[in-house]
């Protein structure tokens, strides 16, 4: 073959490869356009956990969902009535690997007047004005000529987590119009608890072991590194919760008869959170970074994610990080001990003049493989101890506070264990793979995201200790969702890249 010759197929071969992304990509688009009505109508059904009718008719909901895709499933039902979905697909071939897909599909807490909508659970479609606000427009903009992917859906659980479950659904439709059938045996669990650190999970899986056999874990669920680029993630840190409680007299007093003689509970808790942290940021407890060991190569792995960290201060709205890691992502290789919420007395116009008779703080630690969430409470039990205060687990009697100057409560709360795999693990190699593949239009190996380990947490110290599976996480949405805030939203874009990565990783072989 000449040169010319080779030249002309070598540019043919790329004509035809970039036909070929092209018209995947078409495909996708055209799938998920016919799927947003599904998404909607699934966002509509209210889902937070404490309310379980709610969280049965999202199960049915989804349960009929997977069986119209040809989908063996079932719901599996929990002691709290919010029974988990349960999906097997049988189209792969008998020979192929086993993956098992997690997602849930309950969401947090919400305050309805802080949303700039009607209600959270009717999504609404926005898109931003000259001015850069968002403005509500019709939903049929959702199928208006270009494809508009700057678009977003506002609604609880628009990213986290039902648009992963919207985006599953997809991938298999795309699949079915292309002939193709996965190239891994699919499983999939969607969890009704996982907001609430999914209690009734591990009790499920046991009472059903043979249902999840499988050869790899992936969780779809968090945001998509900053850039938007692909993203695997190699691990998640655990949480934590304890409840600290200082008190003080018996029942509040006046402040005028008794400022400058009875202690105020909270001072003197605001006086011992200080203790804990420095202005640095650093916890001061002896301990309690110990068998954190980064080595250079973990430092050149977290520095190659490359984050924008001047413009991630500006979006927060900071102008200096803590100083518990040189770089954002190392800081989350590190526990944590976070203040999440203080309280005593009252504010504003409910506010009375008075020495409080207590001042509670709501505390989450977020853990890491190294550092097990019991051992930092400990840490933390001990501290508090050290600053002279003796701990009680109910309130005061009065023989307490006769002998006692300091009385304080610290209670455990629930403990989510921190998992993590090597990053070039076979269920590591394999996702990256699928998300890097030549043809794709995802990505190159050299734009892919790779994170050691994410701040947040999901419930997969349970699936791990109790499957045994080597596991990643794989987010689809875009970064700024407003997850567990208000005004949560999904940029639609993202549900045509999400649904894409999700084909990706089905039509892989693992272990190929």
């Amino acid at each position: 073959m000449t040169n010319v010759r080779k030249a002309l197929f070598a540019f043919g071969m790329i004509v035809l490869l970039e036909h070929s992304a092209s018209a995947a990509e078409d495909v996708v688009t055209a799938a998920a356009r016919k799927n947003f009505s599904e998404y909607l109508e699934l966002l509509a059904i209210p889902n937070i956990p404490d309310k379980p009718d709610d969280m049965r008719r999202n199960a049915a909901f989804l349960e009929k969902a997977f069986r119209k895709r040809g989908f063996s499933a079932r719901l599996l039902d929990n002691p709290a009535g919010r029974p988990l979905v349960f999906a097997q697909s049988d189209a792969g071939a008998p020979s192929a690997r086993t993956i098992l897909f997690y997602i849930h599909f309950d969401g947090q807490p919400v305050i309805p007047e802080q949303w700039a909508q009607k209600s959270p659970f009717q999504p609404v479609i926005k898109k931003r004005d000259a001015d850069g606000r968002w403005r509500e427009v019709d939903r049929q903009e959702l199928l208006a000529e270009p494809f508009n992917p700057e678009l977003r859906v506002f609604a609880r659980s628009s990213s986290d987590d039902k648009a992963p479950i919207e985006m599953f659904l997809t991938a298999m439709d795309v699949l079915a119009t292309e002939g193709r059938k996965p190239s891994v045996r699919v499983k999939v669990i969607l969890d009704s608890e996982e907001e609430i650190s999914s209690p009734s999970l591990a009790g499920v899986i046991a009472a059903h072991r043979a249902l999840f056999d499988a050869d790899a874990l992936v969780i779809f669920d968090g945001p998509l590194h900053a850039s938007g680029r692909p993203t695997v993630v190699f691990g998640n840190r655990g949480l934590t919760q304890a409840t600290l409680t200082v008190y003080g007299p018996k029942s509040p007093v006046h402040s005028g008869h008794f400022g400058n003689y009875v202690p105020n509970p909270a001072m003197r808790l605001a006086i011992l959170l200080a203790s804990m942290k420095g202005e640095d940021g650093r916890v001061r407890i002896p301990g309690y970074y110990d068998g954190v060991n980064l080595t250079a190569e973990d430092r050149a792995v977290l520095a190659r994610t490359g984050d924008d960290e001047a413009a991630l201060r500006r979006k927060i709205g900071i102008a200096k990080p803590e100083q518990v890691g040189a770089i954002y992502q190392e800081a989350l290789q590190y526990p944590s001990l976070n203040v999440r919420g203080m309280a005593s007395g009252a504010i504003g116009a409910k506010a009375a003049n008075i020495v409080p008779s207590d001042a509670v703080a709501e505390l989450d630690l977020r853990t890491t493989p190294e550092t097990d969430g019991r051992r930092l409470f400990e840490l933390i039990r001990h501290h508090v101890e050290a600053q002279g205060y003796h701990l009680v687990d109910r309130v005061p009697t009065d023989e307490d506070r006769a002998r006692y100057d300091k009385l304080a409560s610290l209670k455990l709360g629930p403990v989510q264990a921190a998992e993590r795999v090597p990053m070039d693990s076979p269920v590591g190699r394999w996702a990256v793979s699928a998300l890097t593949a030549r043809g794709s239009p995802d990505a190159t190996p050299s734009e892919l995201v790779r994170i050691r380990m994410m701040g947040g947490t999901v419930p997969t110290d349970v699936l791990v200790d109790a499957l045994h599976l080597p596991f990643v996480l794989v987010p689809t949405v875009n970064s700024d969702n407003n997850q567990h805030s208000h005004d949560e939203n999904l940029r639609i874009g993202n549900f045509v890249s999400g649904t894409r990565t999700i084909r990706s990783l089905l039509t892989m072989p693992y272990g190929a």
